[in-house]
């Protein structure tokens, strides 16, 4: 194991690697593609947040709308022509039992009117009764299943394209995260809104070209007053619709924050210190904040829409009014029957209530697209990490991992974490890197997990460099401790388990693996051994029985659980060890050592621990400092140099023997 010395700024040596790299001077290349952010703002890719404009170009909005039908196709198909079918009908149904009901009352206001005569026209009536009756809940009913089937396809290859990225690039990038937090609510309806938005539309239409077609029969002036009201109805909707999208995409953060501190106050993992600091006023009157500027923009919006709608209801209304004047005149003369009176009446009622339908589902189709656009950035998010077209295969490791002239930061305006590491682990050997906080020995760790690619130089695995291998191949040689380890709210056996999913259900192998981290003793004393679950969030079984209500666990006995999800994982060539007893008493401390150099004798080992007690007998330690490699060697030969090490350990050493003294 070596160190290296520090670079001259143009890193020299090792050929740069790494997307976009180059070799000229300090400041490294982009870690992607084209540079600059390595997430896409909206309009490009996956990374744009609440700010972007939430306009769509027709074409964009045209593809949108072909894969979500696509998409709902897929989901089902039968409920899809199911809907196509009760659509129709429901567009026909007003227009016939208008039709209908003018001839009735043409027939009964004629010469010679008999029963015989009018009864096809009443049980026609009696049809359409029905129809108008039990359409509208088939039709709630078939749109409610496709939203179901469409969220279950739309959030499987929602989460399939994140589980695709294979680092932590675009995780670790708020625009994203954004971006993601809509795309979920888009899986959740959109597709399906949008086919049943575009149902409705196509509904809306067949009940006003039906009752215009009526109505030129009637008379083509009647016609022309219906379209008359038509126009202004459909700008101001229009109009208010768009307004209505906007409202909705300038408010979403906000209701994001007001989300936020409501979690805070109901969630057990904040309860604490809101108890403790007095944080509920606090957090509640920064929720209740939020709410009031979403709610104040949602008041501007909607007084502009009374105020729209109330000026349209009266104009409609006088053109209707004009109409209806008309047309009892134009009966008086004996130029039009009751039944075209009926018609018209109903033909104006009908047209502007489709219209006002058809514009309300046009507004949702809109919206539904808004998120439609997230759902398809991140879908076709691009890896954030480079891939080969060709990937190797991560052999077992037979010579060792090396870092070679190591750069790293987080971005391109962020400062270096890493600043020309070179180290090795030769195989079968142990090495411990110490430092203070934020020295960047958990960065480094992320980057032997391939979590992040190098800026700058290469890691390398047998002398592979860890980018042209498979990311998932090479975490599966691979085992670890992380410093921030899941605490899963499922079963204790499951927990385990997660670090080698081949052993779930394989319950001698999870106890094993309990027994070697020192967990199973305090595993067999919960009420549900090892099938307790571990959460106050969730039953186990039926919500409302308090014996199947989950546990929840010390610090110290998480990090046992987390300690056994590695060790379950015993067939890797790298074991990573970051803080592994971090809440641990010391004698729990020294007992999880204890076990540790056991597990390790023989292993590729990297382990990270502030207690330099625990690390004393690593076959080497390096310190890092600054991004840099400032020590390298034997615990005793560090010690007798003198430095930063040293100084360290004198540090522990006087306050241990501080607390003993008499």
């Amino acid at each position: 194991m070596n160190a290296a010395q520090d670079p001259a700024p143009d890193g020299g040596g090792n050929p740069v690697r790494g997307s976009g790299a180059s070799r000229s001077t300090g400041e490294a290349p982009s870690p992607v593609p084209g540079g600059g952010n390595p997430v896409r703002g909206a309009g490009g890719g996956a990374g744009g947040g609440a700010g972007a404009s939430p306009a769509l170009g027709v074409r964009t909005g045209l593809g949108h709308a072909r894969r979500a039908a696509a998409l709902a196709w897929t989901s089902g198909r039968g409920h899809v022509v199911g809907q196509v079918v009760l659509a129709c009908a429901a567009g026909l149904v007003p227009v016939l039992t208008a039709w209908f009901t003018k001839l009735v009352l043409d027939g009964l206001t004629g010469p010679g009117a008999t029963v015989s005569a009018l009864l096809p026209y009443a049980v026609a009536l009696l049809v359409l009764g029905a129809l108008a009756g039990t359409v509208p809940h088939l039709a709630g009913y078939a749109e409610a299943e496709l939203e179901r089937r469409v969220n279950l396809l739309a959030r499987d290859r929602l989460y399939t394209a994140v589980n695709r990225l294979p680092g932590l690039v675009r995780l670790e990038n708020p625009g994203f995260q954004d971006r993601l937090h809509l795309a979920e609510q888009a899986s959740r309806s959109g597709p399906g809104r949008l086919v049943t938005s575009a149902l409705g539309l196509a509904q809306a239409g067949i009940v006003i070209g039906g009752f215009l077609a009526t109505l030129m029969t009637v008379s083509p002036v009647a016609a022309g007053l219906v379209l008359l009201a038509v126009v202004p109805l459909v700008r101001v909707h229009l109009d208010l619709s768009r307004e209505q999208a906007a409202m909705l995409w300038s408010t979403g953060h906000g209701q994001r924050r007001e989300l936020f501190f409501a979690r805070l106050l109901s969630m057990p993992h904040a309860a604490k210190e809101v108890r403790l600091f007095g944080l509920g006023d606090f957090f509640r009157d920064r929720m209740l904040a939020e709410l009031r500027a979403v709610s104040a923009e949602q008041r501007r919006v909607g007084l502009r829409q009374l105020r729209g709608q109330g000026a349209l209801a009266l104009l409609a209304a006088a053109i209707a009014g004009a109409g209806l004047v008309w047309i009892i005149g134009e009966a008086v003369a004996g130029r039009a029957t009751v039944g075209d009176l009926s018609v018209f009446v109903a033909a104006v009622a009908g047209t502007q209530g489709a219209l006002a339908a058809g514009v309300r589902r046009l507004a949702a189709a809109h919206q539904s697209l808004l998120l439609f656009d997230h759902y398809e950035a991140v879908r076709g998010a691009e890896p954030d990490l480079s891939l080969p077209s060709h990937p190797m295969a991560a052999s077992a490791l037979g010579h060792g991992v090396e870092l070679r002239d190591v750069w790293f930061r987080y971005g391109p305006e962020q400062p270096w974490i890493l600043r020309g590491v070179t180290l090795s682990i030769p195989f079968g050997r142990s090495l411990a890197l110490v430092g203070l906080n934020g020295a960047g020995k958990s960065t480094l760790v992320k980057l032997l997990c391939r979590f992040h690619d190098p800026e700058r130089g290469s890691i390398l695995w047998d002398g592979v460099d860890l980018r042209d291998l498979d990311p998932a191949a090479l975490r599966e040689r691979v085992g670890a401790v992380f410093q921030d380890f899941g605490e899963y709210d499922l079963s204790v056996a499951e927990n385990i388990a997660v670090g080698d999913l081949s052993a779930l259900g394989d319950h001698p192998r999870v106890e094993a693996a309990a027994v070697r981290a020192g967990a199973d003793a305090m595993i067999r004393r919960l009420p549900h051994g090892y099938d307790t679950l571990l959460t106050k969030v969730f039953f186990r079984g039926s919500a409302g029985d308090e014996e199947q209500a989950g546990v929840t666990l010390s610090g110290g006995q998480w990090q046992r659980v987390a300690l056994a999800r590695a060790l379950l994982r015993d067939r890797c060539d790298l074991m990573i060890l970051d803080e592994p007893s971090s809440g641990l008493d010391p004698h729990a401390e020294h007992e999880v050592h204890t076990i540790l150099r056991e597990h390790r004798t023989g292993r590729t080992t990297l382990l990270i621990s502030h207690r330099l007690s625990a690390v004393r007998d690593a076959d080497a330690i390096a310190v890092l400092a600054d991004g840099r490699i400032a020590e390298l060697g034997g615990h005793d030969e560090l010690v007798r140099a003198g430095g930063r090490y040293a100084e360290l350990f004198e540090i522990q050493a006087r306050g241990y023997a501080t607390a003993v003294a008499p």
